[in-house]
């Protein structure tokens, strides 16, 4: 959105983000795959080719008008389809191309999701299904999906008032 690139520099200019990304989900492979789909669907465009001596060459892509119009939407599937918090950064950094209104409307469904989801887990009789072997597993699991439930609550929320904040 905010001039050329190639996927290379794009990496580099995401390094900051690379500790953040537990799942090491932005790799360069992965990025020269969106740009080449992306192109595809033409959403971007080869702008020009830059030649330099004993290195590869380096593809300079540009967004397109028809990018710049479906971009938007990119952001709001991202925060629709987020599987957790850390699949939320690319949406929060773009907040300045979106309606923060609807990214909220979006948000609090995701929280209303995640709390229906821990009303069927807490409702769930465990003590039905954990018996014999695995029955010591009972307070480990039941630990760690209390921590897991605790900590996507808080942070969707924090996340929600960061954009109530941003909107305003």
């Amino acid at each position: 959105m905010e001039g050329n690139t190639y996927p290379y520099q794009l990496k580099k200019k995401l390094a900051d983000f690379q500790s953040l990304d537990l799942n090491h989900s932005i790799s360069e492979s992965k990025l020269y795959y969106n740009f080449e789909s992306l192109k595809k669907q033409g959403l971007i465009a080869l702008e020009q080719v830059l030649h330099e001596d004993n290195r590869p060459d380096k593809q300079m892509f540009t967004i397109t008008e028809k990018g710049r119009a479906a971009f938007p939407d990119k952001i709001y599937y991202v925060f629709e389809n987020a599987k957790n918090i850390g699949d939320m950064v690319v949406g929060l950094a773009n907040l300045k191309y979106v309606d923060p209104n609807k990214v909220l409307i979006i948000l609090e469904k995701q929280l209303a999701k995640h709390m229906a989801h821990w009303e069927a887990i807490i409702s769930f009789d465990r003590e039905k299904y954990m018996v014999g072997e695995i029955e010591g597993l009972r307070g480990l699991l039941g630990d760690f999906t209390e921590d897991l439930h605790q900590h996507t609550t808080t942070y969707l929320n924090r996340i929600i008032q960061y954009v109530k904040e941003y909107n305003n």
